[in-house]
């Protein structure tokens, strides 16, 4: 007689998703604890990435203050209009100077002291506000000393000796016109000597003669004072 079995009690049975619940459990913990491990440290060190309308905010604000400065920078003129036509004018006015002095020097090597005389006394005339006059007056008094007063030539020689100190051409024409003229060897000597310390060419009559282009009674008086005769 075989014994009866009691009837299985279903609530007591276990199930299948109770015995895979712990293993299903596990590897979503696992696998995500594997994906952190594996990723770099920096990813963790890295800023997060700026949205579109962040990007676009930053960009609006950094350029906003630069354009209204650079166009500010352009609107600004330290120099007024009537400054800069006060300076263009000054600028053709010295122009203007420089072109007479140089013609009144061309007319002097050519020959034409009479309107070499003329264009230098324009120069003083007309332009002696500016400095370089003068040189006007170092060609005024060389060309007045072959076709003018001498007495006026030295006189403004020994003028121009003082502004112009230094300058050799005045120094060493003053020495010759002292010598011949005013018959002061001795005040001759010490112009020479100045002339000749800043430029020994003034020893040589050929050099005034035909690099500075001095008139010829200039060079002759020049002569004697170099020859004592």
């Amino acid at each position: 007689m075989r014994a009866c079995k009691a009837p299985p009690i279903p609530h007591l049975l276990p199930t299948s998703s109770s015995s895979t619940q712990p293993a299903n459990v596990k590897w979503p913990l696992l696998s995500r604890r594997l994906v952190l491990l594996s990723l770099p440290l920096a990813t963790f060190l890295l800023p997060s990435k700026a949205s579109c309308s962040d990007t676009n905010s930053s960009n609006v604000n950094s350029t906003t203050p630069s354009g209204s400065t650079s166009s500010a920078l352009t609107s600004f003129n330290p120099i007024s209009a009537a400054e800069r036509d006060a300076s263009d004018a000054i600028s053709r006015r010295i122009s203007d100077a420089l072109e007479l002095l140089e013609k009144g020097r061309e007319l002097q090597a050519l020959g034409d002291f009479d309107q070499a005389l003329v264009c230098f006394t324009q120069v003083i005339e007309k332009y002696n506000d500016f400095s370089f006059s003068d040189y006007a007056r170092v060609g005024r008094s060389l060309v007045l000393y072959e076709v003018g007063n001498r007495e006026d030539a030295v006189a403004e020689m020994e003028d121009v000796s003082i502004s112009l100190k230094g300058y050799p051409e005045v120094h060493a024409a003053l020495a010759a016109a002292l010598y011949v003229d005013k018959h002061a060897p001795l005040l001759a000597e010490n112009q020479f000597t100045i002339a000749t310390l800043l430029d020994p060419h003034y020893t040589d009559l050929s050099y005034v003669k035909e690099t500075k282009h001095w008139p010829p009674s200039l060079v002759s008086s020049l002569q004697h004072f170099i020859t004592l005769s």
